[in-house]
């Protein structure tokens, strides 16, 4: 098979580059742009302001609510990764009807669009006084990112060999020291993928925390830059400042964890 011309290879390299990177061009773009620049948003301001950097700190207080959606974005994940490990070892390390009926109901239940059934949740929400309070959209978050845990989980752990396992019991170990010790420590690559799959996901989140969490003091990145959108959509500069700030920290987080992430996908696909 003929290998692909490198010129081309690169040409295609910078037009996908071009593609993902144009909208953060962009909206570095208009962040540091005066309201009175009436430029081309391709075209970095020649008077460059961090005015609207202030503006959107101050005003919409973005920095307290970064700090919220860490706190429950780091809850998620933690519980998220303790859970769907513990629960992918025997579904990956025993091959019966029972765990392929699991597996499938998991499957199933990462097909439902999680809208459709958002009435009925928060009527449970509100029968157990969860309204206005931050469990209540971790646990709501966490139920909804399990299953895709457990799968990614599930499919690493078969790639890892049996041996390791029949060599650890011959040394004494039984299941859980097994796991722990043999098991656990392979499990790096998946880990940073759930983990960046599921931050991502918690501090994109807007649907739940716009029903659970009513209270201004309690919002979230979403809210505060839903919220901040539509008192300043005149002032499209603040408002696009607010916006560049809120994804640094996601846009940082995976540029740590890329080569991780990568691998765990790759680790983790159907074989």
């Amino acid at each position: 098979m003929r290998k692909a011309n490198p010129v081309l290879r690169v040409i295609a390299i910078v037009a996908i580059l071009a593609v993902f990177l144009a909208p953060f061009w962009i909206l570095t773009t208009i962040s540091f742009k005066p309201s009175t620049d009436t430029s081309s948003y391709w075209l970095f301001s020649s008077t460059p302001t961090m005015n609207n950097i202030k503006a959107a700190i101050e005003k919409a207080g973005i920095f307290g609510a970064i700090g919220r959606t860490a706190f429950i974005t780091v809850c998620v994940v933690v519980l998220e990764v303790i859970v769907s490990a513990f629960a992918a070892y025997p579904l990956a390390r025993r091959n019966t009807k029972f765990n392929k009926v699991v597996q499938a109901f998991i499957l199933g239940i990462m097909m439902v669009p999680p809208l459709s059934i958002l009435v009925s949740l928060y009527s449970i929400i509100v029968s157990i006084h969860g309204v206005n309070q931050y469990w209540a959209v971790i646990l709501v978050l966490l139920t909804y990112q399990l299953p895709q845990g457990i799968f990614l989980y599930a499919n690493f752990i078969r790639s890892i060999p049996v041996a390791l396992d029949e060599a650890a019991t011959i040394d004494g170990c039984g299941p859980g020291r097994t796991f722990f010790l043999v098991i656990m420590p392979q499990l790096k690559p998946v880990t940073a993928t759930v983990a960046i799959l599921s931050s991502v996901n918690c501090w994109n989140d807007f649907q739940f925390s716009r029903y659970i969490l009513q209270t201004s003091r309690m919002n979230t990145v979403t809210l505060s830059i839903s919220s901040f959108f539509s008192q300043t959509y005149i002032d499209l500069s603040t408002a696009t400042a607010c916006a560049l700030i809120a994804i640094l920290p996601v846009v940082i987080c995976f540029l740590i964890l890329q080569k991780y992430f990568i691998q765990g996908m790759i680790d983790s696909s159907v074989k």
